[in-house]
């Protein structure tokens, strides 16, 4: 019975996990559509004479672009970028790169 228990509760927190990645790849989505929008819209009301490259263009994108950062981090953590087991991963495959340089020789 505890066994159930244990793997419900480890299912429930899988589907946290994925449910707040795939409302991180929505909220992605919705900072490309809606920052392309508004800068295509800046780029055809242009007057004469106005420079594209000003910071009013790209305003909304970048503090958009900090939040978009900050729920990566909240939903990704410090696993971003190399993972929980990056270092395991890493030191098998070179590991296993060695192992198969000697088989290679022998």
């Amino acid at each position: 019975m505890e066994n159930s228990f244990e793997e419900q509760k480890r299912v429930e927190k899988a589907r946290k996990k994925v449910k707040a990645i795939k409302g991180w790849y929505k909220h992605f989505a919705a900072y490309l559509i809606v920052n392309a929008v508004l800068i295509i819209m800046h780029w055809a009301d242009m007057e004469p004479g106005e420079h594209f490259f000003e910071w009013k263009t790209f305003s909304t994108a970048f503090f958009w672009g900090i939040g978009l950062a900050i729920h990566a981090f909240g939903v990704f953590g410090t696993d971003l970028f190399f993972g929980a087991d990056w270092e395991e991963r890493k030191i098998r495959e070179y590991m296993d790169r060695n192992t198969e340089k000697k088989d290679k020789w022998e």
